[in-house]
């Protein structure tokens, strides 16, 4: 059986969809904590339960309950695990470290260590590209310093990266660490860029524009992660492996670009407010996704013209 955690989550709710669509049953967990909006989180189970009946369980956990999260282990012999459950959110870490330091630290623990004791065949994991805090030069490899993050949530996610491969070289556990870059499509969180530009666009209001708009990413549509960690959980892998991939487009766009973008697919002009520089902001994403696409030998990715597209048609159909 495999185990998906932050079922209810962005990526979660893709990555089991994917996996369920190829009839792969799917045991899912998720706190539904309320960092936003819980309907949108209990839309996705809806959706789940309601077009994979009996491929798919949901159970309401937290993963910093060890006792219930061994037992769900026990009860429903899980084999794989991919790990998608954390607190998100770079500006959200600055003001509520603790909450980060419970989930992403403590959180993982748990899974990791009943991971090793019941003895699973993979475990898979999301980082972020924000491990790489600023880097200078693009476009970044896995083999790119990681020691200098520029917000505690990046921290929290670069301390899961150090504490798995501990246990992978320790204990011989199969490991796979994907730093993931700037996720977005359907469903997606309201809280991230691509949601609230296009809000923004809809509802005729203003958006913020930090540094000058002068900041770049690498848009990575999430029907394509979703189709690598499906390839990545199905390869042979061995004892005592640890490999970490960047899983990212591998093209980068400037944010006023990206701005541009919504207001050409949206037919509306977007109200610009521009302020200061965030803290925890890096200026540029762009990674280099070489060793993917060895890996997993996918070729494509969606372009973000086509993945933005998506999403305002999906946007407008969930909410106008």
């Amino acid at each position: 059986m495999i185990l998906i955690t932050g079922v209810a989550g962005f990526i979660g709710y893709h990555t089991a969809e994917f996996f369920l669509k190829k009839n792969i049953n799917i045991i899912g967990i998720d706190n539904m904590n309320d960092y936003y909006d819980i309907n949108l989180k209990k839309k996705r189970i809806q959706l789940l339960n309601k077009n994979y009946k009996k491929q798919f369980k949901f159970i309401q956990l937290d993963i910093n309950n060890y006792k219930k999260l061994n037992n769900l282990f026990i009860k429903f012999k899980i084999r794989k695990v991919i790990h998608l459950a954390a607190q998100a959110g770079v500006r959200y870490s600055i003001y509520k470290p603790t909450v980060y330091l419970d989930t992403n630290i403590v959180g993982f623990f748990n899974i990791l260590d009943i991971s090793k004791n019941h003895s699973i065949k993979h475990f898979l994991f999301s980082s972020s590209s924000s491990v790489y805090g600023d880097q200078t030069k693009h476009p970044i490899k896995e083999i790119f310093e990681t020691s200098k993050p520029l917000s505690f949530y990046a921290a929290t996610k670069k301390s899961n990266e150090v504490l798995s491969h501990s246990y992978s070289k320790i204990y011989n556990l199969p490991i796979t660490c994907l730093r993931l870059f700037t996720v977005y499509g359907p469903m997606g969180r309201p809280d991230m860029a691509p949601y609230k530009f296009t809000k923004a666009a809809i509802e005729n209001k203003s958006i913020q524009i930090y540094n000058k708009g002068i900041h770049e990413r690498d848009f990575t549509y999430v029907t394509d992660v979703a189709k690598v960690i499906y390839k990545l959980s199905n390869k042979q892998i061995n004892k005592n492996l640890f490999q970490i991939l960047n899983v990212c487009s591998s093209k980068t766009i400037k944010l006023m670009d990206f701005v541009k973008l919504i207001e050409r697919l949206t037919n509306k002009k977007i109200n610009k407010k521009f302020v200061k520089r965030q803290k925890g902001d890096v200026i540029k994403t762009f990674g280099n996704n070489n060793k993917l696409k060895k890996i997993t030998n996918i070729k494509k990715f969606v372009s973000v013209e086509e993945g933005m597209k998506n999403f305002i048609d999906w946007y407008i159909k969930y909410h106008v």
